[in-house]
Formats: C-alpha cells, sequence, structure tokens
C-alpha cells in the first residue's frame, strides 16, 4: 500500500541546507498499524508529512497504492488527500463554534460531496461512540471526546489509511486508552493506521514500531502478528 524508496527530504537552498530525511526505505501493507517514535528533529513529523501528501520529497519515490505521489502537482496531492487519507491531530483542529456533526461533515463539505453528507456524519460519530453528541459544541465535550469526534472526521471519506500525528498528547490517561483502543478497533476492521508517538505505552498498540533518529529509520520491529484482510 505505501512504499518509500530512497525517499530524502531537504530544506534550505545553495549551501545552507538541512537534510531532515533520509534516505529512507519503507513498506506498509495494507491493513498494518504503524508506529512511528523518535525524538525532536528525528524527521518523524516531516516523514509523516510526505506519507500525508502535505509535502513531497526532495528525491525518492513515494508510492501509494500503486501510484508514484512523489512528483504530483497540488491539486493531484489534494485530491489524494480527500480521498484516500484520513488525519488525526495532537490538537484536535475542531471548530470551536459549530456542532460535532458539523464538524465531521467538513471533509465532504471540502470535497464539494453533497452525497448523504449528514447522514454520513452521523454514522461516523456513532462509529466512535458519540452519536448522541451530535449536535454539542466542542466546548461541551471532554478533550477524549473531542479527539473522538476528530476521528470521526477523519472516517467520514472511508479512507483507505488514517494518519494519526501525536493524538493522545493533549489527553489524560483514560481518555489516551479509549482513543488508542478506538484505533486498534478500527484497524482490527482492516483500516491501515500510521501513528505519530514519543509515547513507549502509546507505541504498545500498534502492531509495528519504527523508529527514527536523524533522518533514518533504526529500529523497525513488529510486536504483532499482521493478519491479511
Amino acid at each position: 500500500m505505501i512504499e518509500l524508496d530512497g525517499v530524502t527530504k531537504v530544506y534550505g537552498n545553495g549551501e545552507v541546507k538541512v537534510r531532515a530525511l533520509g534516505p529512507v526505505d519503507l513498506l506498509i501493507e495494507e491493513g498494518d498499524f504503524v508506529a512511528i517514535m523518535g525524538p525532536s528533529g528525528s524527521g518523524k513529523s516531516t516523514m509523516m508529512n510526505i506519507l500525508g501528501c502535505l509535502d513531497v520529497p526532495s528525491g525518492g519515490r513515494y508510492t501509494l497504492d500503486g501510484i508514484d505521489v512523489s512528483k504530483l502537482r497540488d491539486n493531484k496531492l489534494a485530491a489524494i488527500r480527500n480521498t484516500r487519507i484520513g488525519f488525526v491531530f495532537q490538537s484536535f483542529n475542531l471548530i470551536a463554534r459549530t456542532s460535532a456533526v458539523r464538524n465531521v461533515e467538513l471533509p465532504l463539505i471540502y470535497a464539494g460531496d453533497r452525497s448523504n453528507r449528514r447522514q454520513r456524519a452521523l454514522a461516523a460519530l456513532e462509529r466512535v461512540g458519540l452519536g448522541e453528541r451530535a449536535g454539542h459544541m466542542p466546548n461541551e465535550l471532554s478533550g477524549g471526546q473531542q479527539q473522538r469526534v476528530a476521528v470521526a472526521r477523519a472516517l467520514v471519506t472511508n479512507p483507505a489509511i488514517i494518519l494519526a500525528d501525536e493524538p493522545t498528547g493533549n489527553l489524560d490517561t483514560t481518555s489516551t486508552v479509549e482513543v488508542m483502543r478506538l484505533l486498534e478497533e478500527l484497524n482490527d476492521a482492516g483500516r491501515t493506521v500510521v501513528l505519530i508517538t514519543h509515547e513507549p505505552e502509546v507505541a504498545e498498540f500498534a502492531k509495528r514500531v519504527i523508529e527514527l533518529r536523524d533522518g533514518k529509520i533504526v529500529r523497525d520491529v513488529r510486536q504483532k502478528q499482521l493478519v491479511a484482510s
């Protein structure tokens, strides 16, 4: 599903250049649950941006479902983000004065998808256990509930991949476990999950742990068996 072949990312021009990533070779199969770890400056956020088609490599090749996305233009990258990838961020990124269900509808609105928008958003909220909170504003929800709304928003377009960037960073222990169990359930149902985290206890939920240092993979360990979907 996801393949990085000699991928690099370099920032800067002329004599002032910083290699943030690579070269990196990586294969993530359909239905896997991968945690990417590493200290600050290790390149994990850069890798996440490339995997999420938020940025393009400076060198090498990134293939997603057989499509080389390394050289795609912005509009093509946006289309892939809207249809193939669901994002979950640390800060939830919910619109404060908008109901939970309306927040979940937003990816469909941005994609111009008018088909059963409200019903699909409600179904996504039901999937994360928040159907009864559809009309609540974010400030009426706990941190864990807000993050579950964010997961519902990531699911509403039915993406093949969920990219979660420190999704538990702002949560207490109980909410962290709830969100990680939800991601685990989604993965068990066949969804591919790629998680950025600095917390070992969070990475334990993943089937595979990849550690980055200085922009390169220094450890790649499978913790649990990958069950073919």
